[in-house]
C-alpha cells in the first residue's frame, strides 16, 4: 500500500476487522501491530485509540522526537476530518484475556457518521411521573401480560407524596405497571445520565467537535510556547527542604521513642515525595524516558513500597478513557464503592480482565458508601501494596517492550523497601506489638489527603459515554474537577488540585499547571466547556453527593427486587 493513497473508512474499517492496530494521526494511517507490544505504555492504551484520531492524545503524551518515530508505521492517508470508530476494545462482546486481544468486528456502512448510537429506552422521568396515578397508568409494555416493576429513580422525588410513602410507591407500581426487565433499567439510568451532559456540554455534531480540537490544538501550541513544558528544578529544591524537614522529624521523634509522633511524620514524607513519582511517570522531570522512571522507581518503590509500573500501566488508561466504568481502573471498586449505575449489571473490566460483579455484598456495602469513604482512603495505601505486587507478577509487567527492563529494577527497590520499612524499623527497632501497629496504622494514615484528592477530581464527576464523537479535550474536562486553594497550599496538594488541566496536558510540570490554569478558563469560555473548579470542601460535597445518588439508585432497585420476590414475581431478572 502506498503511503501517499488515501484509504476510505470502509478500507480502514476491513483493515482492523482484520485484526490490524490501526490509528489516525496528522492524518496519516498508522498501523501499530509491530509496535503494540514494544511500546513502554502497554498495550491497552493503544487499544483504545484503534480507529480513531489519536492526534490530540499523541501530542499530549508523547515528547516530539517519539512524534517523529509515527512516520514509520504510515501506510496511508485518510480524507480529513475523519469520523472516530469504536475501538474493538469498547465493544460490548469484546472479551480481554491478559493482555487486550482485537475482536473482528462487523464494519458499518459508509453512511454512518460512526458506529455508536444512543439508546431507545424511556429515561427515568419519562418512567417516574410527578403523579402516583400517571406512575400507575402509563407506559405500558404490549408485548407480555405479565406486570413488571418500574423503580422510583434513588435522587428523584416525587411531589405531592409524603416521605414516608415514597418507599410504597414502588410496590404499588411494580404490581400495576409494565416495565422493562433490570438491564434495561439500568440502561435508562444510564441514558438519563447521557441526555443530563448532552444538555450541559456542547453539542456532539463533527463541526462543534472539531472547533473544540482546534482551539485545543492552539492551545497546546501556546503552552509550548510560553514555555510551560520546561521543569522549573528550582522549585524541587525547594521541595527537598520539605521533604528534609519531615523525614529529619521522623529520623529524630524514632531516636526520642516518640513513635506516634514519629509515624506522622513518616507519613507526611511519603504523600509529599509521591508527587514527584506521579511527575515522574508523566515524564515531566527531565524529559527523558531512563532518567524519569529511575526517579519514580526510587521514589515510588525504594522511598514508598509501591510501583511505580503498575501506577503507569493503569494511569496511562485512565487519562485516555477518563471515568468509562467499564474501561477506567481508577473507578472499578465494586463492592466497596460504586460510582455510576453501569455497575448494577456487573462490568468486565477491560483492565483487569475481571469481573466486577454486584451482589449482595455490593447492596450492603454500597449502601453505606458515604460513610465508608474516609475510613477506607485512610487505609487505601494497603490496597496499593497489594496492587503493586500482583502487577510485579503478571505478563502485563513483562510485556512492556522496551521497557522490560523495569521489572527487574523495580521488584529490587520494592525488596529494599520492605526489608528498610518492614524489617528494620518495624520489626527490629519498634519495642513490640502493640507499638508496631499503632506506628503502621498511624503513618498510612497520614497519607490519606493523597488518596482523598486522587479520587475527589473524578467520582464526583459524570460516568456516562457520550460515544466516539466527542472530542478529547471535550472529555477530560466533563470527567474531571479541579480544586481551589490559595498558591501558598499548593505544596499540600502536590499538583493534584489542578486535574483538568493536567488531564488536558499529562506532561505539564506540576509547578507550572497554575500559570496554565488562566489559559484553560479562557480555552472553556470560547468553547463553551464547563470548567468545573471547587473549593476542597465544596469539592468533597459533590463527590459525596455523587456516592449517595449511586446509592439510592441501588436501594431503589433493591427494593424492587425484594417486593417481586415476596410477591412470586421477580419482575428484575
Amino acid at each position: 500500500m502506498d503511503r501517499n493513497s488515501v484509504i476510505s473508512a470502509r478500507q480502514v474499517q476491513g483493515l482492523i476487522a482484520d485484526g490490524h492496530t490501526i490509528v489516525i494521526y496528522n492524518g496519516h494511517v498508522l498501523q501499530l501491530d509491530s509496535w503494540l507490544h514494544k511500546h513502554p505504555g502497554g498495550l491497552l492504551p493503544i487499544a483504545h485509540m484503534v480507529g480513531r484520531d489519536a492526534t490530540n492524545e499523541i501530542n499530549a503524551y508523547h515528547l516530539p522526537k517519539t512524534q517523529r518515530l509515527m512516520k514509520a508505521y504510515r501506510i496511508a492517508k485518510v480524507k480529513l476530518p475523519w469520523t472516530n470508530l469504536t475501538p474493538p476494545i469498547r465493544s460490548n462482546d469484546c472479551c480481554v484475556r491478559g493482555e487486550w486481544q482485537e475482536e473482528k468486528t462487523v464494519a458499518p456502512t459508509d453512511d454512518d457518521d460512526s458506529d455508536w448510537s444512543s439508546s431507545t429506552l424511556p429515561t427515568s422521568t419519562e418512567l417516574v411521573s410527578e403523579k402516583v396515578p400517571e406512575v400507575l397508568t402509563t407506559a405500558f409494555d404490549n408485548d407480555t401480560d405479565k406486570g413488571t416493576c418500574v423503580p422510583i429513580v434513588g435522587s428523584e422525588r416525587i411531589s405531592g407524596i409524603k416521605d414516608e410513602e415514597q418507599g410504597s410507591i414502588c410496590e404499588v407500581a411494580c404490581t400495576l405497571r409494565k416495565r422493562p426487565s433490570r438491564t434495561e433499567y439500568i440502561a435508562s439510568l444510564e441514558q438519563d445520565e447521557i441526555d443530563s451532559d448532552m444538555l450541559d456540554y456542547p453539542s456532539l455534531d463533527f463541526e462543534t467537535q472539531e472547533a473544540i480540537s482546534k482551539e485545543y490544538g492552539a492551545l497546546h501550541e501556546r503552552i509550548k510556547k510560553e514555555g510551560f513544558y520546561q521543569c522549573r528544578y528550582s522549585e524541587y529544591g525547594k521541595d527537598a527542604i520539605r521533604w528534609g524537614i519531615l523525614f529529619s522529624g521522623f529520623l529524630g521523634f524514632l531516636y526520642a521513642e516518640w513513635y506516634i509522633t514519629s509515624a506522622v511524620f513518616l507519613g507526611m514524607f511519603w504523600q509529599q515525595i509521591m508527587f514527584v513519582a506521579h511527575d515522574a511517570g508523566h515524564r515531566g522531570i527531565t524529559g527523558n524516558f531512563v532518567a524519569d522512571t529511575l526517579i519514580g522507581a526510587f521514589v515510588a518503590d525504594f522511598c514508598c513500597g509501591l510501583s511505580i509500573g503498575w501506577w503507569k500501566s493503569s494511569h496511562n488508561v485512565h487519562h485516555l478513557i477518563t471515568n468509562m466504568p467499564e474501561h477506567d481502573p481508577d473507578l472499578q471498586n465494586v463492592p466497596i464503592f460504586s460510582t455510576s449505575p453501569s455497575y448494577f449489571r456487573s462490568l468486565l473490566s477491560s483492565f483487569y480482565n475481571f469481573t466486577f460483579v454486584w451482589d449482595a455484598a455490593a447492596d450492603v456495602m454500597v449502601r453505606y458508601q458515604k460513610w465508608t469513604y474516609y475510613p477506607v482512603m485512610a487505609l487505601a495505601r494497603f490496597n496499593l501494596y497489594f496492587l503493586s505486587w500482583c502487577h510485579l507478577m503478571s505478563p502485563r509487567s513483562k510485556n512492556l517492550g522496551s521497557a522490560a527492563w523495569t521489572r527487574p529494577v523495580e521488584i529490587a527497590m520494592m525488596a529494599c523497601y520492605w526489608a528498610l520499612f518492614g524489617y528494620g524499623l518495624v520489626w527490629r527497632t519498634l519495642p513490640d506489638w502493640p507499638t508496631r501497629v499503632a506506628f503502621v496504622l498511624t503513618s498510612h494514615i497520614a497519607t490519606m489527603l493523597l488518596h482523598v484528592q486522587i479520587t475527589l477530581s473524578h467520582w464526583g464527576m459524570p460516568t456516562a459515554d457520550l460515544g466516539p464523537s466527542e472530542s478529547f479535550p471535550q472529555r477530560q474536562l466533563r470527567t474531571t474537577m479541579d480544586i481551589d486553594c490559595p498558591p501558598w497550599l499548593d505544596f499540600l496538594h502536590g499538583g493534584l488540585q489542578f486535574q483538568a488541566i493536567h488531564h488536558l496536558f499529562p506532561r505539564v510540570p506540576r509547578h507550572n499547571l497554575r500559570g496554565v490554569q488562566g489559559l484553560v478558563r479562557v480555552f472553556c469560555e470560547k468553547t463553551q466547556i464547563k470548567y468545573r473548579c471547587y473549593g476542597f470542601v465544596e469539592g468533597n460535597h459533590v463527590m459525596l453527593s455523587r456516592l449517595e445518588e449511586v446509592t439510592k439508585m441501588a436501594e431503589t432497585l433493591l427494593k424492587c427486587q425484594l417486593h417481586m420476590a415476596k410477591t412470586g414475581d421477580s419482575g428484575l431478572h
